[in-house]
């Protein structure tokens, strides 16, 4: 069995009482897309950082491509291409200077091709000073001098922050393509439709807590579907159907969400009545997100994730 490229167990960081990381666990495969999810302040930056070795955890180990998070951390940096939450740059810098300074180790001829080819994609100035950027233009820099990188992993923590729709879209293609040349990639997200999209796994991340990790159709799995269908005869006999829950019947046209694993057994009891049409519509990740988070979400605050905002520019590729 091959080496995780990350493999994290049983972290703790604490910031005075607030407990950031609370006993973490993170797997990722390598030539995986694996998404990390989570909203603002659950830990998921600051879990990035030991991953880094940008902090160190208070208990816990954590390996990334076979080395010490903490104590191999320049070693790790040489092979990995990194996008923080926050982008701060050198102001007196060029946009263009900035992406060479950053991804100067690595140089070489197709480095350059590739950072020419998505300076254009992302629709960057190179030629203006950092001082003088949006936060989308500085979130560019940051992209394009992680991308244009030959690394063995990618960690991109909130990587679309400040982006539009279009650039967007721009950043999907790019990991899409990363996906298809076997690389590994650690995307951090609270945004799930980026997620859903992208990742090949995911691990949902809660109050610095590992709460749920595995591929899309396993989470799904986890939860229920949304039916909808419509009978000739009387649904009654769904009532008796262990795992259904609020069942909606409306002149013949039924709705109801019923657990995954119980799907066969609806389905032949909407045979015997007379079933006309029928949508079986399985939960997204919005769906999975509300049942670990819902309004608790609000009971966060944003200590989780202190110490994320100390990240500099060359954090964007080391």
């Amino acid at each position: 069995m091959d080496t995780p490229v990350i493999e994290a167990r049983g972290l703790v960081k604490t910031f005075g009482p607030t407990a950031a990381l609370d006993g973490f666990d993170l797997t990722v495969p390598a030539g995986r897309v694996a998404g990390f999810l989570g909203p603002n302040g659950s830990g998921k930056s600051t879990a990035i950082r030991v991953l880094l070795g940008l902090l160190r955890a208070d208990a816990g180990t954590a390996r990334v491509l076979g080395l010490d998070a903490w104590a191999d951390a320049v070693q790790i940096h040489r092979r990995t291409a990194y996008v923080p939450g926050d982008t701060s740059l050198w102001p007196g810098l060029t946009g263009g200077e900035i992406i060479d300074l950053l991804t100067g180790i690595r140089g070489g001829r197709r480095r350059r091709r590739r950072r020419d080819e998505l300076i254009e994609r992302f629709e960057l100035d190179p030629t203006k000073k950092a001082r003088s950027y949006s936060k989308g233009n500085r979130q560019k820099v940051a992209l394009v001098a992680a991308l244009s990188a030959q690394a063995e992993l990618y960690v991109l923590d909130e990587p679309t922050s400040g982006l539009d729709p279009l650039m967007e879209a721009v950043f999907t293609d790019e990991v899409r393509r990363l996906s298809d040349e076997g690389s590994t990639v650690l995307l951090s997200s609270h945004i799930l439709a980026e997620v859903e999209k992208l990742c090949d796994t995911v691990t949902i991340i809660r109050a610095g807590r590992d709460v749920e990790s595995g591929t899309l159709a396993q989470l799904r799995h986890l939860t229920r579907s949304a039916v909808t269908a419509t009978t000739t005869g009387d649904p009654a006999r769904l009532a008796a159907v262990e795992g259904l829950h609020h069942l909606v019947h409306d002149d013949g046209r039924l709705a109801f969400d019923v657990d995954d694993a119980r799907i066969p057994e609806v389905l032949r009891v909407l045979a015997d009545l007379g079933v006309q049409n029928l949508t079986v519509a399985p939960p997204s990740l919005e769906e999975l997100f509300l049942r670990h988070y819902g309004d608790r979400s609000a009971e966060q605050g944003c200590g989780h994730d202190a110490g994320r905002g100390a990240g500099h520019g060359a954090e964007a590729s080391r």
